[in-house]
């Protein structure tokens, strides 16, 4: 059955829990009913089917087995110590059913594991990591099954999921049959910490939220024009002197092993952008010579622009300070910018004039391509791939062909056209920019975006690597990123993870409302998505 029938069957199958016919003799239950969408999975797995019938969860007696123990690891390990809370763990003071229940004698009481390929304590995600899973509820009998550690990941969330709270305080879960695994490899989130500082907590807040919507790499664009707070252990001068406060406002190199490892542990990539040669005012303050001199007439004007694409000194720079970043940062890519490159300065520059003539140049996009082509060789010789924003590619610029471009802007068609027919891999962002809000149920729009959706051969389709959604720091700090993140954000995670077919914002309200109050539940602050109406345990302040 294809996945869009089976969302249909779903949204007939499941019924209010008290009109449940229970094969085990127990009374239906009385009181207020829960919702018709408890216990539905976010985002709709490829392939869900589930019945009426349901079984009790012991929650003093659960507990999670592996079938082959000499598969298992400390991520597996930690995961089950995150997941028994996240399912049972509701603070009594917002239980809406208190918790006098006792389970009866036939109730769950595991859930049996089988991992296929077995991990390592230092297993890293990858993009080529196999996410699938499939997870067997039949009566009092549960098996989740993957072949990698980061599919068992995906298939506790589900369970997660799939356990509610029922009228009686009991926890339960229907009879349920669920083959998954992702339709896009890269299912990102950007997040800016430049324009507003965020702390590690909410950082990790948000890696916590990102790992139950089933989004699998964190985009840190660290860095900016407004702040650098990366503490550089080999420049160290670029935070103390391009930070807000060196003290408080930056990200030390154990915050970030301690990020990388908090989004490690629950499958999440982490993925450094250190934009370049635009939007780096911030790396002037603290590296002399770096940025380009702007003119007037014959002389400097005071202002500075773009990184001097010209002297040795630059590449020099550049080789020592990635080769930090790709020594801290464990993922095979990093990102590094090329967008909204102003060309003004070095137009007034008459060393780039001078350069310009000596290399036959006759625009100005070939001085950044010689820049980004000179980046990108220092970054590909330490082992490293790369991806890029859209305008490197829009000035002309050859890059190398295993490149990655972001495509970002308006037209964005037109664009995943032009890029994959270049050859290009290409992640699609432009319809999934967070910071743009409005009034009501925005979050609808995101899924009228489907990034097959322009012309191509099946080829070129190929080349689309995933997707990311957004939010940039003009606007949000650790007072508001997790309310505008969440849940508007899981809308996104769906188009990525499901299938093609699940794209009506109508029939996912339901679904996402209870996955909101889910989230609520969890200790999110995540925001309402329709007009008035409430969860049966709200949001209890921090």
């Amino acid at each position: 059955m294809s996945s869009f029938v089976g969302i249909i069957l779903l949204l007939i199958a499941v019924e209010i829990p008290g009109s449940f016919q229970h094969d085990r003799g127990h009374s239906k239950f009385r009181g207020p009913q829960v919702s018709q969408t408890a216990g539905t999975p976010w985002p709709m797995p490829l392939s869900y089917h589930t019945q009426a019938t349901f079984t009790y969860v012991d929650a003093g007696e659960f507990k999670f087995t592996d079938v082959d123990e000499s598969s298992s690891c400390s991520i597996l390990e930690e995961a089950y110590n995150r997941y028994f809370p996240l399912i049972f763990g509701r603070r009594p003071e917002t239980l809406f059913f208190k918790s006098s229940f006792k389970a009866p004698t036939d109730a769950m009481t595991e859930l049996m594991v089988k991992l296929e390929k077995p991990c390592k304590d230092t297993d890293y995600p990858m993009l080529e990591s196999d996410e699938s899973y499939t997870l067997d509820v039949n009566g009092n009998q549960a098996m989740l099954s993957a072949s990698e550690i980061w599919g068992v990941l995906r298939g506790l969330e589900t369970f997660s999921q799939i356990v509610y709270q029922s009228n009686d305080g009991g926890f339960v879960v229907n009879n349920t049959q669920i083959v998954d695994k992702p339709r896009f490899n890269h299912r990102g989130m950007l997040l800016d910490t430049s324009r507003h500082f965020i702390s590690v907590p909410i950082l990790m807040t948000n890696l916590d939220a990102l790992a139950q919507n089933k989004f699998n790499v964190f985009h840190w664009h660290i860095v900016d024009d407004q702040s650098f707070p990366f503490e550089s252990s080999t420049f160290p001068n670029l935070s103390e002197q391009g930070a807000y406060d060196p003290e408080t406002h930056v990200y030390t190199q154990t915050d970030i092993k301690n990020i990388i490892e908090y989004a490690r542990m629950r499958g999440i990539r982490v993925v450094p952008e250190f934009d370049s040669p635009g939007h780096t005012s911030s790396w002037g303050y603290g590296q002399p010579d770096l940025l380009t001199k702007c003119y007037t007439g014959s002389q400097p004007n005071g202002q500075f622009g773009p990184v001097n694409p010209v002297p040795n000194s630059t590449y020099v720079f550049l080789k020592s300070f990635f080769t930090e970043i790709a020594q801290l940062f464990p993922d095979h890519y990093m990102h590094l910018g090329g967008d909204e490159v102003s060309f003004a300065c070095w137009q007034s520059n008459p060393e780039i004039t001078s350069f310009m003539k000596k290399m036959g140049y006759t625009s100005y996009s070939q001085i950044e391509e010689y820049y980004m082509q000179n980046l990108l060789n220092i970054v590909g010789g330490l082992g490293k791939g790369y991806q890029i924003w859209q305008e490197v590619i829009d000035n002309g610029a050859k890059v190398r062909a295993d490149t990655v471009v972001e495509v970002w802007k308006a037209g964005w068609e037109a664009e995943m056209e032009k890029v994959t027919k270049l050859g290009y891999k290409t992640l699609l962002s432009t319809c999934w920019y967070l910071n743009y809000i409005s009034y009501g149920s925005d979050w609808m729009a995101y899924y009228g975006c489907e990034p097959f959706n322009f012309n191509g051969t099946d080829a070129q389709k190929q080349l689309i690597q995933g997707g990311e959604t957004c939010m940039w720091g003009e606007y949000v700090d650790g007072t508001n990123v997790i309310s505008r993140l969440w849940p508007r954000a899981s809308a996104v995670g769906e188009r990525l993870w499901s299938a093609k077919e699940i794209n009506s914002a109508f029939l996912a309200q339901s679904r996402l409302t209870e996955h909101r109050c889910r989230m609520v539940r969890r200790g999110f602050q995540a925001e309402p998505i329709t007009g008035p109406g409430f969860c049966r345990e709200e949001f209890g302040g921090v």
